[in-house]
């Protein structure tokens, strides 16, 4: 069937950064790192998420966190009150991270510090439900957030994001008794799109279900560097 141009165009620059995202998944490869691609709409709870996770995995993992937005470094700043690096990349008008611009934060990384350090790094997406799903950056995993104020429709209405999800937190739980929302029914629609899905209900305000959050990145971490460890024995 014929391709419209803008069609062709898009699925180019889908190849294209697709590309970019194994080169940079390649030297998480190289060395030793899990990533994780962290994604939600506006105020889903992404920057409290991670400070939590900085504030109770710090001690035990080597963190390393790319910070996206489109403007500011606010949220910037609000993690690196945790003593870890945070490389941050202002997008513009571009509603997504990339490859490219991931690219550039590997690189910073790999001047300042020894990366082969770090077991893991954390890529803050844009806030968008749309585009960040599309374009990987080089991520071992993709972390979507949805917050119990977005309702229950919305894995129905913006498939995609929870199509790829690896994990699925549902977050701001506790104030789900104030508003007409049915958790269980969140999750029914998110397993629609996605039946295999990992699905923690959390809240970063009481701690709620943090500790199995928690325990899925140690596992997964975990799981990296027994893969990483495996592959060079392989090639030696």
């Amino acid at each position: 069937m014929h391709q419209t141009f803008d069609a062709a165009l898009g699925i180019n620059l889908l190849h294209a950064n697709q590309q970019g995202a194994d080169h940079n998944r390649s030297h998480f490869d190289e060395w030793g790192i899990i990533c994780f691609n962290i994604m939600s709409s506006p105020g889903a709870g992404k920057t409290a998420l991670l400070e939590r996770t900085l504030a109770t995995l710090s001690d035990e993992l080597k963190i390393a966190v790319i910070e996206g937005d489109m403007t500011t470094d606010l949220d910037a700043e609000r993690l690196r009150k945790y003593g870890v690096p945070v490389i941050a990349i202002n997008t513009g008008r571009s509603c997504h991270l990339d490859s490219k611009m991931v690219a550039g934060g590997i690189h910073r990384l790999e001047h300042e510090y020894n990366p082969s350090e770090f077991d893991l790094v954390l890529v803050e997406n844009v806030g968008n439900l749309v585009c960040p799903a599309e374009f990987e950056v080089g991520e071992h995993a993709k972390v979507a957030l949805l917050s119990v104020t977005e309702g229950e429709d919305k894995p129905l209405k913006y498939p995609i994001m929870f199509q790829e999800a690896d994990c699925l937190l549902i977050t701001k739980i506790d104030l789900a008794p104030y508003l007409d929302v049915d958790i269980s029914q969140i999750e029914a629609n998110v397993r629609q799109m996605n039946p295999d899905v990992t699905i923690i209900p959390v809240s970063a305000k009481t701690s709620e279900g943090l500790e199995a959050w928690f325990d899925w990145v140690r596992s997964q971490t975990s799981q990296q560097q027994q893969d990483c460890a495996l592959h060079l024995l392989a090639k030696s």
